[in-house]
């Protein structure tokens, strides 16, 4: 693992990006896909195109989380020591992520292109499991700027369009990706729905110099497998639990 961010950073994205290969190791890997599997069936929510568990539970439509722990799968190794001995979440609003979305994503799955919103502090850090996936960067057009400056939800899809990205980064399995501040908000991000990525190397990877098995992807692609993300996020708004009555609309 790096031992400070800056050797991690992707400098030919705009903003600020990092990128850390061996972020985790294979048994921490493989202990995070056991604990991802085992949880409850209520726990997913199955979408048109994949399925995903929201930690330590969805936000209210206030956008406000109500207070509640992370369990200890989520925070160890991830969060402490790693995240914190980085200082990633040092700048946030309560110094530490408090709320995790873990997306499965199987060949041929995708998302469209999306920003996270107002309802989180400008920072994501994920880890990626299982297989490798190549994320598309798009920048925001006006009128997608103009629906940013008017709403303050938290992700939010847009319109698929045909037009190309305009960065792709390569995460590969066990790997940590953090995007904040300029890359939050002035831009989109998505995944693409194919059962292969192609066209890699270092003219079209932007964090290509930072890869682990560069020659596992200069053949120029892959056969996409089961990917399981787990995005790491500060929510803004918190309730405590003596409040949870008033969130849930109870007089």
């Amino acid at each position: 693992m790096a031992c400070d961010l800056e050797t991690a950073r992707i400098t030919s994205l705009p903003g600020e990006a990092f990128y850390i290969a061996d972020f985790i190791s294979e048994d921490e890997e493989e202990y995070l896909l056991q604990k991802v599997a085992a949880a409850p069936l209520p726990r997913w929510t199955h979408l048109s195109h994949r399925r995903l568990q929201t930690w330590p539970s969805a936000l209210t439509k206030s956008n406000t989380l109500l207070e509640s722990d992370l369990p200890p799968w989520l925070t160890s190794p991830i969060i402490e020591p790693r995240f914190n001995s980085l200082g990633i979440f040092k700048s946030a609003p309560h110094g530490a992520p408090n709320h995790v979305l873990i997306n499965e994503y199987r060949p041929g799955q995708g998302i469209m292109p999306h920003e996270d919103g107002a309802a989180y502090h400008p920072l994501v850090a994920t880890v990626s499991l299982g297989a490798p996936i190549v994320l598309d960067i798009y920048e925001k057009n006006a009128n997608e700027k103009h629906h940013a400056e008017q709403g303050g939800e938290g992700e939010r899809d847009h319109a698929h369009n045909s037009r190309k990205p305009q960065f792709r980064i390569l995460q590969e399995r066990r790997s940590l990706l953090i995007t904040r501040d300029l890359l939050y908000t002035e831009f989109l991000h998505g995944i693409a729905e194919t059962s292969r990525d192609d066209d890699l190397g270092p003219h079209s990877v932007c964090n290509w110099p930072l890869l682990r098995e560069k020659d596992a992807f200069l053949i120029g692609g892959y056969d996409r497998q089961t990917r399981t993300s787990l995005t790491y996020r500060d929510v803004l708004k918190v309730a405590k639990m003596g409040n949870t009555l008033k969130f849930l609309g109870v007089k």
